[in-house]
């Protein structure tokens, strides 16, 4: 299944460094971030690992929920979480999922159906489209995708401000400019009305274009 932007995350029960989850149970009513790595004691992934566990803080304090995805056995992950702690002065806090028969995997389309059943035997070069963030909204549908090669880390901050973004869109009916950071100006879509912005922003709003009306961001 191919995913896309609004379609509902795929459920699923697996296993994990913290128990048996099933997914959209584990999410709540709240948001989550999906984050997946091709293999286990890779160097990209380790930093990215020890960078997330020193950032999850702040996404706490969103509401939002942090879950990896590598296609290794979870012992594997456990002992992995050793290395990350150690090289990168943060251990791992939050759960990380073993998806040894790739199901998770293909269910988020970062596998081809048909790329067998089991992680034994896989290198890292073999699950190299196992790079990809899903920020996933509590309705349980994907709000926005990001995929990376292997060569390239992740930048978590921006994460982060796409998760900001997302959950400010969603809220107010608003729409986030170039560069958006919280507190800067935002953008009133083509879809509300001038009739309807009024209601909604009394204070008023600077058009650029008729299509292109920016007001303060909504509190």
């Amino acid at each position: 299944m191919s995913l896309r932007i609004n379609s509902v995350a795929p459920d699923f029960e697996a296993q994990t460094t913290e128990g048996s989850i099933k997914f959209h149970d584990w999410i709540g009513d709240g948001w989550a971030i999906l984050f997946s790595h091709p293999k286990d004691f890779t160097p990209v992934c380790t930093t990215e690992l020890g960078y997330l566990a020193k950032l999850k803080p702040e996404f706490d304090k969103r509401n939002t929920k942090v879950i990896g995805l590598s296609v290794d056995p979870v012992d594997d992950h456990a002992r992995w979480a050793k290395d990350i702690e150690e090289t990168q002065g943060a251990a791992v806090n939050y759960p990380i999922i073993g998806d040894t028969d790739l199901k998770v995997a293909k269910a988020y389309d970062m596998l081809p159906e048909d790329d067998g059943e089991s992680s034994t035997g896989r290198t890292a070069v073999d699950n190299q489209t196992v790079r990809s963030v899903f920020v996933i909204g509590p309705d349980k549908k994907v709000k926005a995708m990001l995929t990376y090669p292997m060569s390239s880390g992740r930048n978590f901050d921006e994460v982060l401000r796409l998760l900001d973004s997302c959950q400010l869109t969603v809220r107010h009916t608003v729409a986030t400019p170039v560069n958006w950071r919280p507190g800067d100006d935002v953008i009133i879509p083509p879809s509300v009305s001038d009739e309807a912005a009024k209601a909604r922003f009394p204070e008023g709003w600077k058009t650029l274009r008729p299509y292109l009306r920016v007001v303060k961001q909504p509190s």
